[in-house]
């Protein structure tokens, strides 16, 4: 099947979010993960709860590119369409909502140290994450609803003309159902958590900036921290529900808005950048990683080196143009230099 470049860019954008944001995101929830186990604090939980999130998108990701790949038709098993969506949707907003209540807890630990401190329980973490996780995914059990709200809306013709489509064409009376949820959507998941997270950000950078004692670097943390999720929220979330607001005006969907889902789902790849402002844990297990992957390619690169050598050696066995002595100091010298670094 010919793919449209519609179809192409969805794939693509999948297969890049999926690529790079499922083992940044199994890393960071192996080390919140141990953090939780060892000495669970608030912010641990959020952020481990917030990685749960951005993976169970990411494995529900290649249903949505064989979907993509047939042409945006729904090819699989008839369940796993709501089941998707319901997973999908209910990630994105759960995101929302723990970035935000990351947000809250930045501030409180920097405008109430002192009172922050003596209150601060992982419980309360705890029961805000259940709270969380409720609030998205029931807000999001939408998606079953209007799936079923009609009989023989995802259902095919015998004839090859007439498709399946998986929660993207719908009746009049699926509108009158879905619109006004989107909206309420946008208000409650989105609108409010945005303003409670620039509210936060905005007067934790202002705070810090006006006390002298406190490190530069936890300052640029802290900025990193703002900026990254505040640019969260513009080009990942703030699309796909200003197309929420233009449905319910328009009392239809609006044709962009798959494009604008797409920004969302790219939202599972840059957490993991919230993730590093977030935690000393998560930069020093990304750097323990990088440095493990530096050191394998530095090893692997004089054995390669030393393969060459070797290639030439055989090739000068039938040239006159290539000194052999030459080429076995080289080799030896390249396995000297590789003994030494082992």
């Amino acid at each position: 099947m010919d793919l449209l470049p519609h179809n192409t860019l969805v794939l693509t954008v999948y297969i890049f979010a999926f690529l790079t944001g499922l083992p940044s995101n199994l890393l960071a929830m192996y080390t919140f993960l141990l953090k939780v186990r060892q000495k669970p604090t608030p912010i641990d939980i959020l952020l481990l709860n917030l990685t749960i999130s951005d993976i169970i998108l990411l494995l529900f990701l290649p249903f949505k590119m064989v979907e993509a790949a047939s042409g945006m038709s729904w090819l699989l098993p008839d369940f796993l369409c709501p089941l998707t969506g319901f997973c999908y949707y209910s990630s994105i907003y759960i995101s929302t909502l723990f970035l935000t209540g990351v947000s809250v807890e930045r501030y409180l630990g920097v405008a109430y140290p002192i009172k922050y401190k003596l209150n601060r329980r992982p419980s309360y973490a705890v029961v805000a994450s259940v709270f969380f996780w409720l609030l998205a995914c029931s807000h999001c059990s939408i998606v079953y609803i209007v799936q079923y709200r009609v009989v023989g809306v995802n259902q095919t013709d015998s004839t090859p003309s007439n498709i399946s489509k998986c929660y993207e064409k719908f009746s009049p009376s699926q509108l009158q159902i879905l619109l006004p949820v989107r909206l309420e959507i946008c208000v409650c998941l989105f609108c409010l958590p945005f303003l409670i997270t620039l509210f936060c950000y905005v007067n934790l950078i202002r705070i810090l900036s006006s006390l002298p004692n406190i490190q530069t670097r936890r300052k640029q943390r802290a900025v990193g921290l703002a900026v990254a999720t505040l640019l969260n929220f513009a080009i990942c979330f703030a699309p796909y529900n200003i197309s929420h607001i233009v449905g319910f005006i328009q009392n239809d969907s609006p044709p962009w808005r798959v494009y604008a889902l797409l920004l969302s789902t790219l939202n599972a790849s840059l957490d993991p950048a919230i993730f590093y402002f977030s935690s000393t844990a998560i930069q020093q297990t990304f750097a323990k990683c990088f440095a493990n992957v530096g050191r394998k390619i530095q090893a692997f690169m004089p054995r390669c080196y030393w393969l060459c050598l070797t290639c030439c050696e055989t090739e000068g066995d039938n040239t006159t143009g290539i000194d052999k002595s030459s080429i076995s100091n080289m080799r030896e010298l390249t396995i000297e230099r590789t003994g030494m670094r082992r």
